[in-house]
């Protein structure tokens, strides 16, 4: 009896570890990516949404890896700028523009 009572316990307390270490990770992960702005990938949000436009660009981290990434704005963004997108598990988390000297050298490779 106590047995089970211990397995019990320690089955909750791992549950319990799970969903606030998942939790953690979700808040907390982050990533950078990089882009140039082509305003040919825009299109217009609804007009009853906060943010008036959504890209979907072709995006490289440090290392050059590729990743298609959506996020909306409320403006439409200078065409050919560099950007630094900072994703969180659940997609982009805030954008920023950078200068080319900025980049990683790998994605300054790729988006000359």
């Amino acid at each position: 009896m106590k047995g089970k009572a211990i397995i019990a316990c320690l089955a909750a307390i791992l549950i319990v570890g799970g969903v606030v270490g998942g939790l953690y990770h979700m808040e907390n992960y982050d990533k950078l990516y990089y882009t140039k702005v082509d305003n040919a990938q825009v299109s217009e949000l609804p007009p009853n949404k906060d943010m008036k436009y959504q890209y979907r660009l072709d995006s490289y981290d440090e290392k050059g890896k590729k990743k298609n990434l959506k996020f909306e704005t409320s403006k439409e963004l200078r065409e050919g700028a560099y950007l630094m997108l900072e994703v969180k598990s659940m997609g982009v988390h805030k954008w920023e523009e950078v200068q080319y000297d900025d980049l990683p050298s790998a994605v300054q490779e790729i988006l000359k």
